[in-house]
Parts: C-alpha cells; sequence; structure tokens
C-alpha cells in the first residue's frame, strides 16, 4: 500500500451538499459539506454521508473494465450473500467462530490435494490476506530453516542469508528480503528471455542461500518459470557441492491456473525439492479481494518455533500469520468457489478466460502495429509492445487514449537488462467476457487510425507514464 501525508493545503471553501440529500426536508436541511481533511464539529445523517462518498468514488475506474489487475473483479450473488453475513466474523477469533476455522482447514486440505502433496493430510497451510503475505511467511520459513541447518555460524560476520530470484518477481520478495535482512539475488532478464534462468539461479546460490523463488505466472508477461527445469539445476548443484537448496512456488496466479489446464506441466510438490507454494485466492481462485493461501508440503518444511497455538474447542489450533484480525468473508468465499465449481467447474472457467485471451492476442497482432511477447497460453495474460516499423506512437500513447474509453491497460517499461523494452500488458479474468472483449478490440481499433498521424511519440516521461504498479 503507498504511503500517504497530509494534505498540506486543506481545501476549506464553505461549499454547500445537494438539498436533495436532506431526508426530511430539503429546504431546511441544506447544509456546509464536512471537510475533507479534518473530523467535522457534527455529525451527518447516514443518507448523507453515504451519498457524498458515494458520489466521490464515482470518478474511479470501472473494475470490470480493468485490464491490469489480477484481482477477482466478479462474483456469483450468493457469494456476495455470504460474504455480507460473514465480514463481521473475526478469521483469527478460531474459537469464537469454529465453523468458519473449520472451512479455512478444508480449503487446505482441498489446495494440497490439488498441488499433489505427498500426504495431503501431512500437509500443513493457512489462510492469508492474500500472496504477498503468504510469500513473506514462506520466505521466513526458508530463512528459519536455513538458520537451523547453520546455528554454528548464524548470526555470524560471515553467514548473511541470501534469496535468489528473478528480477521479474513481485515487489513482494523484495520487501521480505528488506524487511528480514536478506540479501536479494536476481537473475537479470536478457534477450527474449524474460523471467528467471535456472543455470544462473543454480548459479547464484552458496552456502548462505536459504532458498529459491520460481514463478508459476509472471505478471510482466503472463510467462510461467520452468519449476522442474529449476530444481533440476538445484539437484545437480547439490551433486556437485553438496547444497541442499529448497524452492519456493510463487503460485500467485499460475497455481490455480495449471492444475486445471496443464496437468502435464510438473511444478508442484511433485517436485521433492518444492518446500512450500502460495496462490491468491482472490486471483484466479475467483474470489474478491483479500485472501490469499500458503502452503508447506510437510510439518518439517514449516519450523515448528514460527507457528503459535490457540485453544481450540479445548483442543490445539495452529496459526501462522503476519496480520491479526481479519474478517472470515474471503475464507468463506473461497470455500463457496470450491464447492460451486469443483475441478471440472474451474477447468470451465479457467479454459474460457485462457480462449479469450488468445483470441485478443491474436486479432490485436493482426492489427499489423503490435508485436507479441507472449500469447495468453500459459496464464491468461499476454504483453505486447509496438512493431519495429511503428514510430508515430508508443505504448504509454496506447495505453492513454484507452483510457480515454475506459479501458485501463497498463504501459510499463521492463527491469535490468531489458529497459529497452516497453509494453501493455492484458489481463484476462473470469468476467471479461469475449463479447467483452470484442468492445475492446473496436475501441482499439478506432483509435489506431489516430495514433497512426501523430507526428511522434507525445508522452516523454516513462516513468510518470506507467500504469505498472502492481
Amino acid at each position: 500500500m503507498p504511503l500517504h501525508q497530509g494534505h498540506e493545503k486543506p481545501d476549506e471553501r464553505p461549499l454547500s451538499v445537494n438539498p436533495f440529500y436532506g431526508e426530511a426536508n430539503p429546504a431546511v436541511e441544506m447544509a456546509e459539506a464536512p471537510p475533507k481533511h479534518r473530523l467535522a464539529d457534527t455529525p451527518l445523517p447516514p443518507s448523507t454521508a453515504y451519498q457524498l462518498v458515494h458520489d466521490e468514488l464515482m470518478l474511479d475506474g470501472n473494475s470490470r473494465l480493468n485490464l491490469a489487475t489480477f484481482v477477482t473483479t466478479w462474483m456469483e450473488p450468493q457469494a456476495g450473500v455470504l460474504m455480507n453475513e460473514c465480514r463481521d466474523k473475526n478469521m483469527i477469533d478460531k474459537d469464537e467462530y469454529p465453523r468458519t476455522a473449520e472451512l479455512e482447514r478444508r480449503c487446505v486440505a482441498m489446495l494440497a490435494d490439488l498441488w499433489n502433496a505427498p500426504d495431503p493430510s501431512a500437509a500443513v497451510g493457512c489462510s492469508t490476506t492474500g500472496s504477498s503475505e503468504a510469500c513473506m511467511l514462506a520466505g521466513m520459513a526458508l530463512k528459519r530453516r536455513w538458520a537451523q541447518r547453520n546455528a554454528d555460524r548464524y548470526p555470524g560476520r560471515d553467514a548473511r542469508p541470501n534469496l535468489v530470484m528473478g528480477v521479474n518477481v513481485q515487489v513482494c520478495w523484495e520487501k521480505f528480503c528488506n524487511f528480514w535482512e536478506v540479501e536479494a539475488r536476481q537473475v537479470p532478464m536478457d534477450g527474449d528471455r524474460y523471467h528467471l534462468d535456472p543455470r544462473a539461479a543454480a548459479e547464484l546460490c552458496d552456502e548462505n542461500t536459504i532458498g529459491v523463488v520460481g514463478i508459476l505466472g509472471s505478471t510482466f508477461d503472463g510467462s510461467y518459470e520452468p519449476i522442474a527445469d529449476l530444481c533440476a539445476a538445484l539437484d545437480a548443484l547439490q551433486e556437485r557441492t553438496g547444497l541442499d537448496v529448497p524452492v519456493h512456488v510463487d503460485g500467485a496466479s499460475g497455481g490455480m491456473i495449471a492444475p486445471f489446464l496443464d496437468k502435464d506441466l510438473v511444478w508442484d510438490f511433485r517436485l521433492p525439492r518444492v518446500a512450500s507454494i502460495n496462490t491468491s485466492g482472490h486471483k484466479y481462485g475467483l474470489v474478491y479481494p483479500g485472501v490469499g493461501w500458503a502452503l508447506w508440503r510437510d510439518q518439517e518444511a514449516l519450523p515448528e518455533e514460527l507457528v503459535f497455538r490457540v485453544n481450540y474447542l479445548g483442543g490445539d489450533m495452529p496459526t501462522f500469520a503476519l496480520n491479526f484480525s481479519r474478517p472470515g468473508a474471503q475464507v468463506v468465499a473461497q470455500y463457496y468457489s470450491f464447492l460451486r465449481l469443483g475441478r471440472e467447474g474451474y477447468r470451465l472457467v479457467q479454459q474460457s478466460t485462457r480462449d479469450v485471451a488468445r483470441h485478443l492476442a491474436e486479432r490485436i497482432e493482426a492489427f499489423g502495429d503490435f508485436r507479441l511477447l507472449t500469447r495468453g497460453d500459459q496464464l491468461p495474460v499476454f504483453a505486447f509492445t509496438t512493431a519495429p516499423e511503428v514510430r508515430a506512437f508508443d505504448v504509454f500513447d496506447v495505453s492513454r487514449r484507452l483510457r480515454e474509453n475506459g479501458w485501463l491497460v497498463p504501459a510499463y517499461t521492463f527491469p535490468p537488462n531489458r529497459q529497452d523494452l516497453s509494453v501493455l500488458r492484458v489481463v484476462c479474468r473470469n468476467g471479461f467476457s469475449a463479447d467483452l472483449a470484442e468492445l475492446f478490440l473496436e475501441d482499439l481499433g478506432r483509435q489506431l487510425p489516430e495514433l497512426r498521424r501523430q507526428p511522434h511519440p507525445l508522452i516523454r516521461d516513462k516513468n510518470a507514464a506507467t500504469g505498472f504498479h502492481h
């Protein structure tokens, strides 16, 4: 979340609210609008407060037209009813809300089975507020396991832990390394490889490496990192050096795509080197924000001293989280989705989304103005840039013009060593239908003639122009 400072010069002009906001007598109940940057001296009627907030939020973008976010923007009405019924339940209160806790436990068991844990009953896991918290927990477990193995020299001057990852990781991993004092060793992009290279990752490992992060679905272009090849490279490293480096799979998006659409892809607990996996229930888990999941293949992978225990129906309920109080509504919604769809339902939903992404990518390529980097055939996400011969406009111009039609499409520059490459990225989600995709193509097609007539790209400050913030 961004940090916000107080308003430098609060606007306290005496503006009046709409007289129709008065519930009883519009003429009598006409009042000045409340201040925006300090608490008002007196209360407002609930209908007036609602309308003021409602009107301001009208200026937000339409979430259904937001092709930047991976987060679920549509659920069935029944899910919304359940969430409303559970919004006052505190997820941390396991003993007060035992059935909500039971639904969380069932979700963990379902994911352990889905991700092919050797013994699903022995796998351990928990819900989180999202994948960022889940990644923090997984990183903490990796560091603690490493510290236990190196207790004879850590803490010490020559034993600084490091974590190996691609430069394309989500920012939460950089935060983890900063917060928990771990050196981030990043594999740079190279040429047309936009994610981690297994051999390069293994070469960065040493006796202080707590683990390697593999991403099943890069946010930069939607591609899967080769988790099996990464594990094989680390197997070879262990044979040569004796170093035993575990892998965490950041499956924030792909963890809920690959099990249903790419069954032959080996990326999960079938690989003995995979110690833990996370996913975002609020992405392709098809739940409103925010819920995530973190799972470890067995109890050995999660050090016992990181687990807190609370009394649960007279028994023992282990908990592991960074946050404390949070609503149980999203966990209930996750269980609803699992119950509602089952494996076949998830397969149909995710296949439909991938079909939309692939069709949309092909149609965009057919315009002739763009070059595809990915085609939506892994995550239902694809990235594209302007064709080499295009000189009149760039991706930032396209993003700006599409926003005029309500479409939110991020344009951004890739990290080192491909900072020369700027792209647009389209995330297709459940609710972004084939009909909406056609409307998007029509709007893009209408913008292209004017873009082609530009004398040159109009946006000079690429850092200010970027729409990629997550």
